[in-house]
């Protein structure tokens, strides 16, 4: 319930789902529960992508009554989000445990590295969103990486609208709205390619561990709302760097676990 009171918050305020917080702490709560170290990291991804079916409820809806999530660009970039993210919880399937750790690192630091290095930037007026089908693409790309990553696709939608010209709250609340078909699709998808691998472990279905799946969404349904409203009071730059700062931390652990496994 702890980890979903600080996800819930996390996803307000950044609009990714929670996903940064819950995948690392899960990680290591099933570390030390002794669990099958070769599916521990699927499971975290998995049950991570389930609670954020909750989570972006509670945050789209606190964001949508502040008028910031743009739906048209939501409906634009849905299909590809929904294919996508079924595909990427397959092709996680498929990866050993130590290679998606140093995957989701190496991603977050990248990310981290290009919002935090256009903190300061204001989005261009004269830049506008693709066509519609570029869009759809683009949410077919965001989808893939978000299912492998558990992440609610934040830390993909948030630059991709910020580049096109859309302010940062307003990127940070779509992006809320965008993890809703990423999440129910990816934990789908990590349902069923884990029964498919027939996971020899307690409480669960498929790759998602029901308990926690449980705790964690009641606490982040009644916690979102309030990084949302702190989301609309930081200015931009703030958001960006905190945005940034967090990507950061968690990727340098991902690498560092990832390596310390190799090794």
């Amino acid at each position: 319930m702890l980890i979903g009171a600080i996800a819930g918050f996390t996803a307000g305020l950044f609009g990714v789902g929670g996903g940064l917080i819950i995948v690392p702490i899960l990680y290591i709560v099933f570390t030390q529960l002794n669990y099958d170290p070769t599916v521990i990291m699927h499971m975290a991804v998995g049950t991570s992508l389930a609670t954020i079916i909750v989570t972006s409820i509670s945050s789209v809806r606190a964001h949508h009554l502040r008028g910031a999530v743009l739906w048209p660009v939501v409906r634009n970039l849905a299909p590809g989000l929904v294919v996508g993210s079924f595909l990427g919880a397959g092709i996680a399937d498929l990866l050993p445990g130590q290679g998606l750790q140093l995957m989701i690192g190496v991603f977050a630091v990248w990310v981290a590295f290009r919002m935090f290095s256009g903190a300061s930037a204001q989005p261009d007026p004269n830049k506008s969103l693709p066509s519609t089908s570029m869009q759809m693409a683009t949410g077919a790309g965001i989808g893939v990486a978000s299912a492998i990553f558990g992440i609610g696709g934040g830390s993909l939608t948030v630059p991709f609208l910020n580049r096109c010209g859309v302010v940062i709250q307003k990127a940070v609340a779509t992006s809320a709205a965008c993890g809703l078909p990423i999440a129910i699709a990816g934990a789908l998808g990590f349902i069923w390619f884990g029964q498919q691998s027939e996971i020899q472990v307690p409480n669960t279905i498929g790759y998602i561990h029901v308990y926690a799946f449980i705790g964690i969404s009641v606490m982040s349904f009644f916690t979102a709302k309030f990084g949302a409203k702190v989301a609309h009071l930081l200015s931009p730059v703030i958001l960006k760097k905190c945005f940034a700062a967090l990507l950061v931390t968690v990727g340098l652990y991902f690498i560092y676990r990832g390596l310390i496994a190799f090794i």
